[in-house]
C-alpha cells in the first residue's frame, strides 16, 4: 500500500438518521476507490462494513466501522457510523477522531430526528460539515423541501453546491454551481461526463452560482474585496473560500447522489480530496495540562485509542488516531493512564473486518494494532520520556436500567467476565452489582441497545439471560417521636446474655437543637454512606449502663439501619438518644446490648410513624413543539410533576420531576408515542415520600415476602 503524508489523509465520518444509505455510499466509495469490483448491498448482506452477524441480521449498522479509499493521491480513512441514538457512543468516538463529517439526508424524508440528534454532537466537536441529500432515485424524493428543511434546522450558513436535474428513477445528472457543469452518470457510476448546464437551467444555476460566491465571501474579508472588485470568483478562489470556512465550520456546502446506484459519489470524493482540511489543518489538539499537541509527523509521537473491540479469535483490536508523529511497527510507547509500557507489535489499516498491515502510520491517520495489554478506550500512548494525555471522550450517560439475571445457577462468575469484556468494548453500557438491591444491573442507552446485548451475551459468550425490572432504591425514616425498651436475656447453662436498652428516635434535620429533658453525656454524628445521617446520644445518666457498651448499642442500631423494618431499605435521617438501661454484673456483654439495641430500635421505629422514601429524577425532555401535548399526558400518568417549559436549538424541553420507580419503560414508550422524535435526559435530584397507598402496597409485599423465605 503506498504511504501518504500528514497533508494527504483526510478522515472523514458519515453521518444520519437509520436508512439515509451511509454504509450503502460507503460501498460506492470503496467500489470508485478500486478497492472492490462488486459494490455489496443490505439487502444481500454482503457489504464491507456491515459484516458482523447481527448487523446482517437486523440489517442496520450497530457499530462504527473504519474503511479507506485512495482517490488521486490522497487516503480517504472513512467511518461508518449507526444511526439510532442507542449507539450514540459509536457516532461520539467516531467524530472524535474524524476532521469532516459527511452528514446523509435521506431525500423522501428531509431532516429527521437523528440528524437534529447527531448535529449537536457535530456542533460540540465544531466537526467541518457535508450534507449529502442521497436517495435522490427514491420515487419520493423531493430535494428543493429537503434542502429547505436542512436550511430552517441548521441555518444560512448551509449553502447549496449541487442541486439534480431530475429526481426517481430518471436521477442521472446533477448541476455543480461551482463549477458550473452538468454531470451525467452512466453505466456503473464511477465516470461522468462534464456537460454544458443546459440552457433551460442556465439561469436557476447563475442565480445559485451567485449565492454560493457571496457565502464564501463573507467569510474572508480578502475574497470579499476581489468579489466587489471583480464580481466574480474564479472556481479555484471559491474552493479555497470553501476550504478555509470549512475548516472553521462557518459554512456547510449540500451536495447531492445516489449511493445506491453509485451516482455523484465520484464528485463527493473529489470535493472530499480537494477542499476538505486534513488534519494538520485542524485546531491542534491540547494536552490535559494545557501543551499544544501540532500534527506534525516529525514530532513526538502521541496515540489515542477512541475504539476497542474484543474479537474472539485474535483477541483485543484497538482502533487509534495518531495525533502526533510517526508509529512505526515494534515501536514502543507508554500508557500515560497506566504507566505500563506498550509494544506496538503491528499496525493496521482497515477494511471492514479485513486487516492490511503497514509498516507505519503518519500524524493525522487512523488505524488498528492487536492484543495492547493494559490499553483502554480513551488512553493516549506516548513516546518514552515525552508525557501527554489527551482529553477523554465524553460518553452520554445512561437513559435507562434493567437487571440482568441468568437462566442457569452456577454461570454467575461466566456472565461477570463477559459483561466485562462488553463493557471494554462498548463505555456507554455500565455495570453496577448492587448489594442494596441484591441484583446485578444494566445502564445503557435503550431497548435497541439492551438487544445488541443480550445477543452478544446468548451468541458469543453462549450464555442465556433474562431481564427483571430493577428494585428501587428506596429509603426509610420517621415523622414523629418515638420510645421503647427491649430486654435481651438469655439463658442456657453457664454465662448467659443480658441486656436492656430505653431509647428515644426522632426525625433529624440539618441545625436541630439538642434533645430537650435529657441529659446529654456525647454526641455521635455519622453520615451513611446511602445519604443522610444517623445523630446517636449517649444520655445514660448513674451508670445504668457502662460506656463500654454504648459503641455497641449504636452499632446494633446502625445493623438495623441498613434494612429498614418497612421493606428492608436504608434507613435516613434518625436521632437516637439512649437514656437508661439496665445491665448484669456477670450476663451483660457486647452481643447482648448490640441484639438489644437492633430490637429497641426496631420497636420505635414501628411507634415513630414511619415513611417510605422513594428517589425523585429530574427529567428534561426534548420534542418537537407539535408532541408537548402527547408527552405531557404521558407523564402526568407517571405521577410526573411538569415545572415548565425551556428551548433547546429547535426542540421544545419540557422539565418535570419524576419519581425513579415511573421511569421503567419510559425509553421505550417516548420513542413509540412520538415515533422516535423526542429524546430525554435525566438525573437524580431528592428523596420525597412516597404515596400512602403506595407504601403500605410496598410494605405487605416486603412482609410477605419474608414469611415466605422463612417459611
Amino acid at each position: 500500500m503506498p504511504q501518504f503524508d500528514t497533508a494527504h489523509v483526510k478522515n472523514i465520518v458519515l453521518l444520519g438518521h437509520s436508512g439515509s444509505g451511509k454504509t450503502t455510499l460507503a460501498e460506492a466509495m470503496l467500489f470508485d476507490a478500486g478497492l472492490v469490483t462488486r459494490r455489496g448491498t443490505i439487502a444481500e448482506r454482503n457489504t464491507v462494513a456491515d459484516y458482523t452477524d447481527i448487523e446482517k441480521e437486523r440489517g442496520n449498522s450497530i457499530f462504527s466501522k473504519l474503511l479507506h479509499a485512495p482517490w488521486k493521491g490522497y487516503k480517504i480513512n472513512i467511518l461508518d457510523t449507526p444511526g439510532y441514538d442507542d449507539f450514540s457512543g459509536e457516532v461520539i468516538s467516531a467524530l472524535r477522531v474524524a476532521d469532516t463529517g459527511v452528514m446523509l439526508l435521506n431525500a423522501s424524508m428531509g431532516v429527521e430526528v437523528g440528524t437534529d440528534i447527531i448535529w449537536e454532537y457535530t456542533e460540540q466537536f465544531k466537526t467541518p460539515m457535508i450534507f449529502l441529500v442521497n436517495q435522490l432515485d427514491h420515487d419520493k424524493a423531493d430535494f428543493d423541501k429537503t434542502f429547505t428543511e436542512a436550511k430552517n434546522h441548521f441555518g444560512s450558513n448551509v449553502v447549496l453546491v449541487q442541486y439534480p436535474l431530475s429526481q426517481g428513477d430518471g436521477f442521472n445528472s446533477i448541476i455543480d454551481v461551482l463549477t458550473m457543469a452538468m454531470y451525467q452518470y452512466n453505466g456503473d457510476g464511477v465516470k461522468a461526463d462534464k456537460l454544458p448546464i443546459p440552457d433551460n437551467e442556465r439561469e436557476r444555476a447563475e442565480m445559485l452560482h451567485k449565492e454560493l460566491i457571496e457565502a464564501i465571501a463573507a467569510n474572508d474579508e480578502g475574497l470579499m474585496e476581489k468579489y466587489f472588485d471583480q464580481g466574480e470568483l474564479t472556481e479555484d478562489e471559491m474552493r479555497d473560500g470553501l476550504h478555509l470556512s470549512m475548516a472553521k465550520h462557518d459554512l456547510f456546502p449540500v451536495f447531492c447522489a445516489s449511493g445506491l446506484n453509485n451516482r455523484g459519489v465520484s464528485r463527493l470524493m473529489g470535493y472530499i480530496d480537494n477542499v476538505c482540511p486534513p488534519a494538520s489543518e485542524m485546531p491542534a489538539q491540547k494536552s490535559k495540562d494545557g501543551n499544544v499537541i501540532n500534527c506534525d509527523a516529525n514530532g513526538p509521537v502521541c496515540v489515542f485509542i477512541y475504539k476497542t473491540v474484543n474479537e474472539h479469535h485474535i483477541g483485543e483490536m484497538s482502533f487509534f488516531k495518531v495525533y502526533s508523529g510517526t508509529v512505526k511497527a515494534g515501536m514502543e510507547l507508554v500508557n500515560e493512564t497506566t504507566g505500563v509500557t506498550e509494544k506496538i507489535n503491528q499496525l493496521f489499516v482497515m477494511e471492514g473486518n479485513k486487516r492490511l498491515p503497514v509498516t507505519e502510520l503518519v500524524a493525522g491517520d487512523i488505524g488498528a494494532t492487536l492484543k495492547l495489554k493494559n490499553t483502554h478506550t480513551n488512553n493516549t500512548l506516548h513516546e518514552k520520556g515525552k508525557r501527554t494525555e489527551l482529553d477523554p471522550i465524553v460518553f452520554p450517560e445512561a437513559k435507562m436500567s434493567v437487571a440482568i439475571s441468568n437462566h442457569k445457577k452456577g454461570e454467575e462468575e461466566k456472565l461477570a467476565i463477559a459483561l466485562q469484556q462488553l463493557k471494554e468494548e462498548d463505555p456507554t453500557m455500565h455495570v453496577e452489582v448492587s448489594s442494596e438491591l441484591g441484583q446485578t444491573l444494566l445502564h445503557c442507552q435503550g431497548d435497541m441497545h439492551l438487544a445488541v446485548i443480550k445477543w452478544k451475551l446468548e451468541h458469543i459468550y453462549h450464555l442465556e439471560v433474562a431481564y427483571v425490572k430493577p428494585k428501587i432504591a428506596y429509603r426509610e425514616t420517621i415523622r414523629k417521636e418515638a420510645h421503647a425498651t427491649y430486654r435481651h436475656k438469655k439463658q442456657s447453662g453457664g454465662a448467659g446474655q443480658f441486656g436492656e436498652v430505653t431509647l428515644r428516635i426522632d426525625p433529624w434535620y440539618e441545625g436541630m437543637p439538642d434533645p430537650h429533658g435529657i441529659t446529654v453525656r456525647g454526641r455521635e454524628e455519622i453520615a451513611m454512606p446511602w445519604g443522610g445521617k444517623l445523630v446517636y446520644f449517649n444520655c445514660i445518666v448513674g451508670g445504668v449502663i457502662d460506656a463500654r457498651f454504648l459503641p455497641s448499642i449504636l452499632k446494633g442500631v446502625m445493623d438495623k439501619m441498613q434494612h429498614g423494618p418497612l421493606t428492608g431499605s436504608y434507613v435516613r435521617d434518625i436521632r437516637v438518644c439512649v437514656y437508661d438501661g439496665k445491665m448484669h454484673a456477670v450476663d451483660s456483654n457486647d452481643m447482648a446490648f448490640k441484639l438489644a439495641g437492633t430490637m429497641a430500635f426496631k420497636e420505635a421505629f414501628q411507634n415513630a410513624d414511619p415513611q417510605l422514601l422513594e428517589p425523585v429524577f429530574h427529567l428534561d425532555v426534548l420534542t418537537p413543539d407539535e408532541l408537548t401535548g402527547n408527552i405531557m399526558g404521558d407523564l402526568q400518568s407517571r405521577r410526573a410533576i411538569v415545572e415548565g417549559f425551556d428551548t433547546e436549538g429547535h426542540f421544545t424541553v419540557i422539565k418535570a420531576k419524576i419519581p425513579h420507580a415511573e421511569m421503567h419503560g419510559y425509553a421505550s414508550n417516548l420513542r413509540s408515542i412520538t415515533q422516535g422524535r423526542a429524546r430525554f435526559r435525566m438525573h437524580y435530584d431528592h428523596y420525597a415520600p412516597v404515596p400512602f397507598d403506595m407504601q403500605k402496597k410496598l410494605t405487605d409485599q416486603h412482609q410477605k415476602d419474608n414469611v415466605e423465605v422463612e417459611a
